[in-house]
């Protein structure tokens, strides 16, 4: 006799932009001062959220600041999203939403980050690939600490 197992779903709906902000306060007098690479700080988080039944959003945010010779040159922000079905046990769903999702909708934020700053006469700039095990491994940590503290 068969078993009747569940079936494993995972499934991008759809791609979209939440929110998408590029700020060169100091243009145009700030491509003077290109003469060496600029300084850039990126800040990467990730958002989930329940939907519906099976249904998840999961959301990048990147925040990047950009200084040339000590002086703000750009700020983008980018809020990245994908909704997604998704049927797994438990215990897959979180690092589904907090891994696998973000690895694949990355290179799609990174390639419109890429884009728009080329657009804005900035110099080019390809974000490096993210490790997102690593970057799930460090918020359960901080989580874990959180909570022991708060004991």
């Amino acid at each position: 006799m068969p078993e009747n197992k569940e079936q494993n779903e995972v499934t991008i709906n759809m791609q979209y932009i939440k929110d998408m902000s590029l700020e060169v306060p100091h243009a145009p007098q700030i491509f003077a001062k290109l003469t060496t690479p600029p300084q850039i700080g990126v800040d990467l988080n990730i958002d989930t959220a329940a939907l519906n039944n099976n249904q998840y959003e999961v959301t990048l945010n990147l925040r990047i600041n950009a200084e040339a010779q000590k002086e703000p040159l750009f700020i983008y922000e980018l809020s990245y999203a994908a909704a997604c079905t998704i049927k797994v046990p438990e215990e897959q769903l979180e690092p589904l939403l907090f891994i696998e999702i973000p690895r694949i909708i990355f290179p799609f934020a990174r390639q419109i980050i890429s884009t728009n700053l080329a657009e804005a006469g900035l110099p080019p700039l390809m974000l490096t690939p993210v490790d997102f095990a690593a970057v799930y491994k460090n918020k359960k940590e901080q989580q874990k600490q959180k909570s022991t503290t708060a004991n």
